[in-house]
Order: structure tokens, then C-alpha cells, then sequence
């Protein structure tokens, strides 16, 4: 049977399906050319991250594909409902990508508190004819631990950032309309656990309380942070959105920070990817990613086998 990881596979998902009899091909086919790719190969597996988008035109067009694969959490490029009633399988990775999410969070987060994303920019511009003024701009700094983040969205990826956040010194509160309570275990490197039981509260409380936040929410309608919500929030907050472009009104957010009311954030994600408001990327207050919240060695790597593992158990 043929594989074809359209946005390509980690070695050691390649390797371990190879091991079991598939053919992987990581060609990357252009959208349009990719219902005659699938069918004049005879593929039975197509693996996709965020770049393919696999509608109801392409399913109907390629009666041989068995399943259809998504490297990573969120399958809003997939016709995940229709797939399925038409026999086809639809899987993913919810789980391996979580760490790297939260990891990437507090990156940012760390950052901002230091107002690193601005001292990596203007050190090399100015750090020699200006380092004093430099030190005071820069000088007013906050520290995590003791502080109190609100995570909205505590699934797989929220409860991962709230570990991080644990293990850092601060305290949590969640938000999911979902979850009622979750069991967080940390595992230290001598072989040492913690548990922590968190208990979620309202959105309202959540937003209220946070020094810091973070999102974590599928994308949906209607944004989960706008101007209400910015209103209800402690002024200085700082704030990252990892999760989809669009669950922040990103015209709110610079209104915000305008205001004094955010006092800086990270974004991951966009609302208009891949090309983001200008005014986004040239604001100062603003610490940038290009969407790389899942992107580390150890997570595609995870993904890969992931998927092999879900491949060969459903085809044998």
C-alpha cells in the first residue's frame, strides 16, 4: 500500500511504516494536481499537516483512499464528518505535539517579561552607542514565579502549558466549558511525581485573575478574546495566543495595548496567514512566531510514529 505525507514525514514514522510493508512518498503535490496524484498512484493514505486542505471535491474523487491523516491537533483543513460517512478513516496526533505548544508558550512569555523580543532587536542597532539608555528602558522587568496564569481551553495542550506553569512557581486557574477538573502530573528527572488537582472556574473569573494567559481553544465563530473580554482582564496583563489565528480580535488586542490594558503579547497564530496585518508585526509590544508551536525535532518525531503506529493497527 502507498502512503503519500504531502507535508511531509518525520524519519522514523517513514522508517516504521517502511518497516511494515508501506510505500511512503513525501512529494509534495500542489493542491490542484493532488485528486490525479492520488488516483493515478493508486495512494491509500494521504498525511497532511496545516498546508493541504482535504474538502469534500477530493474525498468524492478518490474512491481508493482509505485513510486520511492530520500531523498535529486541529483538522479544520479536513472534511473530518464527511470523510467518515463516506468509510473513510480520519486520524490524528492530539497528544504529540502538546509539550513543544507549551514550551513555545513560555518562550514567549519569559521573553516578553523581560522585554526580550525588543532587546534582541535593538541591541545590535544600538547596544554600543546606546547601551545605557538600552539598560533603562528594559529595566523594569516581572518575574513568573508567584504570578497567576489563566488558561483558556484545558484540554491536552492547555493542561501541558499548566505544567510548565507549575513547575515554574505559578499558580493556575482554567477555563473549559469541557472540564470540570483535571489530574496534572509532573515527572521530574530522578523519577519524583507531583500531582496537581485543578478544578476549572468561569471564563469571567479566569480573565479577571490572570497576570498572564494563554489560549488554547479550537478555532470557532466568534472570537473568544474581544473587546469585553479585554475589559474584564487586570490591567498589565500579558497575554499569548498559540492556538488558531482568529480566536483574538487582533484590532481589539492593539486597542488594548494602546490602552495600557495588555501590556504585551505573543501570537503564534493569525488571523490572516500567511501574511499578517503589518501593524501586527511592526508593533513592540507584540512577540512573534510564524506558527512554529508544534515544530520541535521531538514532536515530529512523535507525530510520525504516531501516525505509523494508527496506519498499521487500522490496515494491518
Amino acid at each position: 500500500m502507498k502512503v503519500l505525507a504531502n507535508d511531509g514525514i518525520s524519519k522514523s514514522g517513514i522508517e516504521a511504516l517502511e518497516k511494515a510493508g508501506y510505500e511512503v512518498s513525501t512529494t509534495t503535490v500542489a493542491q490542484e494536481q493532488l485528486i490525479n496524484y492520488i488516483n493515478e498512484n493508486d495512494i491509500s493514505v494521504l498525511l497532511v499537516r496545516s498546508a493541504t486542505t482535504v474538502r469534500k471535491d477530493l474525498i468524492d474523487a478518490c474512491p481508493n483512499l482509505k485513510i486520511i491523516g492530520r500531523g498535529g491537533v486541529g483538522m479544520d483543513n479536513i472534511d473530518v464528518e464527511y470523510a467518515r460517512e463516506q468509510g473513510k478513516h480520519v486520524i490524528n496526533t492530539p497528544a504529540a505535539s502538546s509539550h513543544s505548544v507549551a514550551e513555545l508558550v513560555f518562550g514567549h512569555l519569559y521573553g516578553l517579561a523581560r522585554f526580550l523580543h525588543n532587546a534582541n532587536r535593538e541591541m545590535p542597532l544600538e547596544g554600543d552607542s546606546n547601551f545605557k539608555g538600552l539598560k533603562k528602558a528594559y529595566a523594569k522587568g516581572t518575574e513568573l514565579k508567584g504570578k497567576t496564569l489563566g488558561v483558556l481551553g484545558f484540554g491536552r495542550i492547555g493542561q501541558a502549558t499548566a505544567k510548565v506553569a507549575l513547575g515554574a512557581g505559578m499558580k493556575v486557574v482554567a477555563f473549559d466549558p469541557f472540564i470540570e477538573k483535571a489530574n496534572l502530573e509532573l515527572d521530574f528527572f530522578d523519577g519524583q511525581k507531583v500531582n496537581f488537582e485543578i478544578e476549572t472556574i468561569s471564563k469571567e473569573d479566569v480573565l479577571k485573575q490572570a497576570d498572564f494567559l494563554t489560549l488554547h481553544v479550537p478555532a470557532q465563530k466568534d472570537y473568544v478574546i474581544d473587546e469585553t473580554e479585554f475589559n474584564m482582564m487586570k490591567d498589565g496583563v500579558i497575554l499569548a495566543n498559540a492556538a488558531r489565528g482568529g480566536v483574538v480580535n487582533e484590532i481589539a488586542l492593539v486597542k488594548a495595548i494602546e490602552s495600557g490594558k495588555v501590556a504585551r503579547a505573543a501570537l503564534d497564530v493569525f488571523e490572516k496567514e500567511p501574511k499578517p496585518e503589518v501593524q501586527l508585526l511592526m508593533n513592540p509590544a507584540l512577540s512573534l512566531t510564524p506558527h512554529t508551536g508544534a515544530a520541535t525535532n521531538e514532536a515530529q518525531d512523535r507525530i510520525g510514529t504516531e501516525l505509523a503506529s494508527q496506519i498499521i493497527s487500522i490496515l494491518g
